[in-house]
């Protein structure tokens, strides 16, 4: 053996032929088991946002002065906060809701305790009459896994909030549940209703029964008392628990006599009146996935319904608890759940992260698999041997870094292992080929074959360790990407990195030792006859390239001409820009807004006649209709805030989808197909509609944010009123709407307070009264203990008696001489507009329209570039010009401004931080390959390759139809580590001859012939290892990236290297360029030969 070996020929001497190699093979395959046995389960990774909620109430105040008292300086003290990147704010009449959004990545316990603190210490700022603040911290957690939707043609809502409030007791038991919620049905109540007109006959007022209720619902510990060595408890008082109990308190004295409150009421013990509704309906395809207790069937398209909602600790496995919670329902059957109640899973985010997972672990296997056979096809059956060796190790060791560094075992984390199969098995392809090289020279024939391959390995080990850590150079850097993408993709740099190092380790101790074992000194067959054809053919064309000008200056035109062309692709929109292509998911939302003021019951007809159209589309399988509450929110959800959708006027209507292996539409196309028919029937109302897809990746306000900033918040509103029309007016922009809410008359009861005070009333006993009559007031609630929900007292007048103006003015209160006072006679009615929220974006107000995109062109780049045009027309009053922004706020808000957010800001992040990390790769590359080479001008001829895989990338997007997206990007920049990679071992190898004696040309041409092959592997492993992502919505960008880039690579790069190098290398040897007729001679020849 050869002295002076180098590190990795030291390693490969250790573990060749020690019993520690076996040992280490198993203890990593075991880690591996372990980290995906314990590895928590879910669909999308984790992200850690930090999003916090402040509510201020400040009752009776306008939205301005709410703005200005309340808003505006507990904005101030929010920004002050570190850590902070958006203060959310709204003031709207007597309220002021703030959503604090954190940088990514700020550990959240952290920010919630800062932010307290803030506010805690600043309580001495809280303007009069304003609440103190109420915080709620919201995470990704807080998003329900599982959604149980019980519904019944025998019981309503009432019957079924009772059976669901049961089980929510059960669930909360299973083991990580966190939060438990229901959505919808009716409560029972007490439903006290005074009658106007025998509170008048008794001279008993709304206001005075609300503290005698009070005073009579009180059971107070009075002390002890000793007594014949014995002590005695005394209790006062006692509970109302009964609607008797409620209709014998004494509420005034007519005549001497008791008033009752049963004389003046009427007292009910049943479901409270319907604030929203819950229905649940079935779609063509539903028959397969509602599971019916007993032989109940829908007798028609929809029934009353009832949704509990699950949530999961953090960090735990969403799978796991799923199937707990599904089998405890299924136990209750028939116990606490009746036959004729059915109970449909219309969420279970726990099944769709098993199948995702289950799925993509397929996917693996299938690419070990594949490389294993092409290994075998090209090299032999016992090399595929040494490579089915490998690859399982290294991401058994990749796994466990996953589990060390807190991942979750989600789409991402898998995606991440697949896309390093392609890349990491080139270590373990270099290695063994080089090997295998060496065994079957004619000189080492009576050598020992530890001695060739400990030499094998030493000959490639520098630039392997060189070509890995140019490789990691290239892929490390996206993981500093930032924003919402930046924790979102970062496993994939993370896990490329780590499988990249991990298969490096691997190649110098376990492929040598496999190779010992597995390998035979004896080669041939046709894999050699194969090789040797190739071989000859690069030799020829090399030869010519290296040795005639014009051949050379001609290839080189050529790429120069095919990379323009590529690029032109782009500008010509031929290969279209998106952040990331739609998602084939089983879900879609409707959300419905009707015009402030709409009725319930209005806004419940509109969603039955929009859901009478979603049951006849052929892949439903089930919908929910969530009229005047919120439906379960999701990530999206979270993000824009809909689970504090409330109201008369809004709807959100849930349908869910088969499975997506069952069907042959894209969740997207069926969600594009039903928008036109839904957007008809919500324009008959005047209402909005918005088709709410589960996103591909980070979740954003909508598509198309345009926010409007100027010094005027009206002249604001009119400026979004002129963007809203330009973009109503834009084809293929759908689903348009702004954060500006519709004109609705209120009345303002005006106090006349020289009347009230003559008449002994004052204004908070009008306004108490009032409030009392109209929405009602709980006074407390009853005392029975077996109940699972509080049991609410609440007064409020008959519906009959508050549904005109006229009604309310004939309600009375009491006077100061003990006589009734109808409130017409005290107060000024007036009608009036009501005021509109105001929005602030960091401190600055804002108005947002905002907008989706469904036509040829979906992606909001090119739609923007296009709105761009008709925005610069806009005229604005008193000389005003709109100024617009990229990817900031104005500075202040002087002038009227607008900057386009959503889809297009997070786009033009992740791109721009994709490019910073692109050019980290090449300054890191470039530093790598000048401390290795020891010359300024080699990098440049190594790197000089890395564009020419657009040749291949660009176009294939073209013929695909796919968007350029930002896993596209990653492909190409994964593609460039893989290409410099590649060259480096090749330059090399160049190197290596030219110490041997060789002059450059030949060196040139014999290095690149001796490292065809692997180079050949190299690219075709990373084919058929990406080939499984092709048909993934999110990563088909980057299979595309790499199969294409790899190809144009082998047939470009491998070529431009040598004779870049060539030309930066000529004037320091002695080659002389041989004639142009000798060389073509020489070619023939070799060519008859071959």
């Amino acid at each position: 053996m050869k002295e002076g070996i180098g590190f990795a020929g030291k390693l490969a001497r250790v573990f060749i032929d020690s019993k520690l190699t076996p040992l280490i093979i198993a203890a990593s395959i075991l880690l591996g088991l372990g980290a995906v046995i314990m590895l928590p389960r879910e669909e999308e990774p984790q992200i850690i946002v930090p999003m916090i909620d402040v509510f201020v109430q400040m009752p009776g105040a306008s939205a301005k002065e709410v703005e200005q008292r309340v808003t505006g300086p507990m904005e101030k003290l929010l920004w002050e906060i570190p850590g902070v990147e958006y203060v959310y704010s709204t003031s709207s009449p007597g309220v002021s809701m703030a959503v604090v959004r954190f940088f990514v990545g700020q550990n959240e316990e952290n920010a919630i305790v800062r932010l307290n603190q803030k506010m805690f210490a600043n309580f001495d700022i809280i303007p009069p009459g304003a609440s103190p603040p109420l915080v709620k911290p919201r995470s990704i957690d807080d998003v329900p896994i599982l959604a149980l939707t019980l519904s019944s043609d025998s019981y309503d809502h009432f019957t079924l909030r009772r059976i669901a409030s049961q089980l929510k007791d059960q669930i909360k038991e299973t083991r990580d549940v966190s939060e438990v919620t229901i959505i919808g049905g009716q409560r029972r109540q007490f439903r006290v209703t005074l009658d106007e007109s025998r509170m008048a006959a008794f001279n008993v007022a709304p206001a005075s029964i609300v503290p005698v209720l009070e005073q009579n619902n009180r059971q107070l510990q009075s002390g002890s008392f000793s007594s014949g060595n014995r002590e005695f408890l005394v209790e006062t008082g006692g509970f109302l628990k009964s609607a008797d109990d409620l209709g014998n308190v004494v509420v005034g004295v007519f005549n001497n006599r008791p008033v009752y409150l049963r004389d003046v009421a009427a007292i009910q013990d049943g479901p409270e009146e319907p604030a929203d509704y819950v229905m649940f309906g079935k779609g063509p395809a539903g028959s397969k996935d509602v599971q019916a207790a007993g032989r109940a069937t829908l007798a028609g398209p929809i029934a009353p319904a009832v949704t509990i909602s699950i949530a999961k600790r953090k960090g735990t496995n969403a799978i796991e608890i799923s199937d707990h919670v599904l089998d405890k329902i299924e136990h209750l059957k028939g116990s606490l759940i009746p036959a004729d109640v059915r109970i449909t899973a219309t969420r279970n985010y726990g099944e769709t992260s098993s199948e995702k997972s289950n799925e993509l672990l397929l996917h693996m296997l299938v690419a070990i698999l594949s490389v294993t056979l092409l290994i075998w096809l090209t090299l032999g059956f016992r090399e595929s041997g040494i490579v089915a060796i490998a690859i399982p190790v290294t991401l058994a060791l990749t796994l466990t870094v996953f589990y060390f560094y807190g991942y979750t075992l989600n789409r991402i984390t898998l995606f991440a292992l697949i896309f390093s199969i392609g890349i990491l098995v080139d270590d373990a392809i270099v290695v063994v080929e080089n090997i295998t090289r060496h065994y079957r020279l004619p000189e080492n024939r009576s050598r020992p074959m530890i001695d060739i391959a400990i030499e094998a390995v030493d000959e490639v080990g520098n630039p392997t360790i060189l070509a890995t850590f140019a490789v990691i150079a290239a892929i490390l850097p996206m993981a500093f990407v930032s924003g919402l993408m930046g924790p979102y993709m970062r496993p994939i740099p993370i896990g490329a990195s780590a499988a990249m190092l991990f298969s490096l380790i691997v190649a110098f101790i376990v492929t040598p030792w496999a190779s010992l074992r597995l390998l035979k000194r004896e080669g041939g067959g046709h894999a050699d006859i194969e090789e040797s054809r190739m071989t000859r053919l690069y030799r020829q064309v090399m030869g010519r390239l290296i040795h005639l000008p014009v051949w050379r200056y001609t290839f080189l035109l050529i790429v120069t001409g095919l990379l323009l062309g590529s690029l032109a692709l782009v500008g010509f929109k031929l290969v279209r820009v998106k952040m990331l292509p739609f998602d084939n998911k089983s879900e879609f939302q409707v959300i419905v807004d009707m015009p402030e003021g709409s009725t319930l019951e209005q806004t419940a007809a509109v969603t039955r006649e929009i859901g009478d159209y979603v049951r006849t589309v052929p892949e439903v399988t089930d919908y929910q209709f969530y009229i005047g509450t919120a439906s379960p929110f999701n990530f999206n959800g979270l993000v824009r805030h809909y689970y504090m959708r409330r109201g008369s006027n809004v709807a959100d209507i849930q349908v869910n989808l088969v499975p997506k292996g069952d069907r042959s539409a894209q969740s997207h196309d069926i969600a594009k197909r039903v928008r036109p028919a839904i957007q008809q029937i919500a324009l008959k109302y005047n209402a909005r509609i918005k088709v709410s897809e589960v996103p591909p990746g980070p979740p954003v306000l909508q598509t198309i944010v345009a926010e409007i900033y100027g010094p005027d918040y009206n002249r604001q509103i009119e400026v979004a009123k002129s963007v809203r029309d330009i973009l109503d007016k834009t084809e293929g922009v759908v689903d348009v709407d702004w954060y500006v809410e519709d004109d609705q008359s209120k009345y303002q009861f005006a106090i006349d307070r020289e009347k009230a005070a003559l008449n002994g009333v004052t204004p908070e006993q009008i306004a108490a009264t009032l409030r009392l009559a109209v929405d009602g007031m709980q006074v407390g609630i009853a005392h029975q203990p077996q109940e699972k929900e509080d049991l609410p007292i609440v007064l409020r007048l008959a519906r009959s008696e508050r549904s005109s103006i006229d009604d309310l003015r004939q309600i009375k209160v009491m006077g100061g001489r003990g006589n009734l006072v109808p409130l017409g006679e005290l107060v000024r009615v007036e009608e009036k507009t009501a005021d509109k929220s105001i929005y602030h974006k960091n401190l600055m107000p804002v108005v947002y329209v905002t907008a989706d995109i469904a036509g040829k062109v979906e992606s909001p780049v090119y739609v923007i570039l296009n709105l761009n045009e008709a925005i610069d027309k806009l005229k604005l009053p008193e000389g005003y010009g709109l100024e617009r922004y990229v990817a900031s706020q104005p500075f202040m808000s002087d002038k009227y401004a607008m900057k386009w957010d959503g889809e297009w800001h997070i786009t033009y992040e992740v791109f721009r931080d994709l490019g910073i990390a692109f050019a980290a790769v090449l300054v890191l590359i470039y530093i790598l390959v000048v401390g290795w080479f020891q010359s300024f001008k080699v990098p440049i001829a190594i790197m000089a390759a890395i564009p020419f895989s657009l040749v291949g990338i660009l176009p294939a997007h073209g013929l695909m139809g796919a968007f350029f997206t930002a896993t596209s990007m990653i492909g190409f920049i994964a593609g460039a580590g893989i290409v410099v990679r590649n060259s480096i071992i090749l330059v090399d190898f160049v190197e290596l001859r030219l110490k041997q004696g060789m002059s450059l040309a030949d060196a040139v041409v014999d290095a690149g012939a001796v490292r065809f092959r692997p180079m050949m592997l190299t690219a075709a492993a990373v084919i058929v290892g990406s080939a499984v992502m092709l048909f993934d919505p999110i990563f088909q960008g980057l299979a595309i990236s790499l199969m294409a880039g790899e190809v144009a690579s082998l047939l470009l790069s491998r070529m431009t290297v040598p004779i870049l190098y060539y030309l930066s290398e000529r004037r320091q040897h002695k080659d002389v360029e041989v004639p142009e007729q000798e060389t073509e001679t020489e070619t023939e020849t070799e060519t008859e030969q071959a």
